[in-house]
């Protein structure tokens, strides 16, 4: 009963809430509270984990993200789940009595013997766990797509989220150029991110973005990624973005002048 009044309370604070629920992999008090500190959101996600099912129930706003998004931080603290499994380096670092079995990447271990179609999904989902910028990648371009569409409070949240993945990079497993690029740009991006979260002027968002494009091409430039990234130009606020797609969408102005840009390079 308890559990059910906190979920009600919970989806009255979130909007378009759902919830959901997932397994994920831990073993204490301490663990729970970690889960818990990782996923959860204000006024946008609230994660209530059980240390004896080990189940998590997930409310979520719908409008503002998802359980992947949820369950990759989560990971990115060092807990397993069904879905998405921690870099060894975070589980590694859990205190002594949080380091539970690690059921799940076991029995993936075991469908990839079974199977070359699972073999081949187990690789794709280890390369992305090893590549630590994908995630900050992915959290950018949400930003960007926030900021295209002017929605300053989503703009933060997504700031957020890339303020989180830029911090659990770990620089010593970066190849030699990533390495070198990320000592130099660090510092600049959390900084730019941490002041666009805590804010919701879009115009002092935008301002930061600037900044924040410019270290993540110098980044992106460095980092091996499977498709093309478009490096895009507007000639109003004399700035750069990158985007996952060619067409131009411009996050410094959202509708107002939405195409008003171009390509100026392009990544592969």
């Amino acid at each position: 009963m308890t559990l059910l009044l906190s979920i009600a309370v919970s989806n009255a604070q979130i909007k378009n809430a759902k919830t959901e629920k997932v397994k994920i992999f831990g073993n204490c008090g301490m663990c729970e509270t970690n889960i818990e500190k990782a996923g959860n959101l204000k006024n946008t996600a609230i994660v209530d984990w059980d240390k004896d099912s080990k189940i998590a129930t997930i409310s979520y706003d719908t409008a503002k993200t998802n359980p992947d998004e949820i369950l990759k931080r989560i990971a990115l603290a060092g807990y397993d789940s069904e879905k998405f499994l921690a870099p060894d380096t975070k589980y590694d670092k859990l205190h002594a009595c949080c380091q539970y079995d690690r059921d799940a990447k076991e029995l993936i271990k075991m469908a990839v013997n079974e199977s070359t179609d699972m073999e081949s999904n187990y690789s794709v989902a280890m390369q992305e766990q090893t590549n630590q910028l994908k995630l900050v990648f992915d959290d950018y371009f949400a930003l960007k797509d926030a900021l295209v569409k002017t929605d300053a409070a989503m703009a933060s949240i997504k700031a957020k989220d890339l303020f989180v993945a830029i911090n659990a990079v770990e620089m010593e497993t970066l190849k030699m150029e990533e390495h070198m690029v990320w000592m130099k740009v660090y510092k600049n991006l959390t900084s730019d991110g941490k002041k666009i979260s805590e804010t919701q002027d879009v115009k002092v968002q935008r301002e930061f973005f600037k900044s924040v494009s410019k270290n993540m091409y110098e980044l992106m430039k460095v980092s091996k990624e499977d498709t093309p990234t478009y490096y895009q130009y507007c000639p109003m606020v004399k700035a750069n973005w990158l985007s996952k797609e060619n067409e131009v969408k411009n996050p410094y102005y959202g509708s107002k002048m939405l195409t008003c840009g171009s390509t100026v390079e392009t990544i592969k």
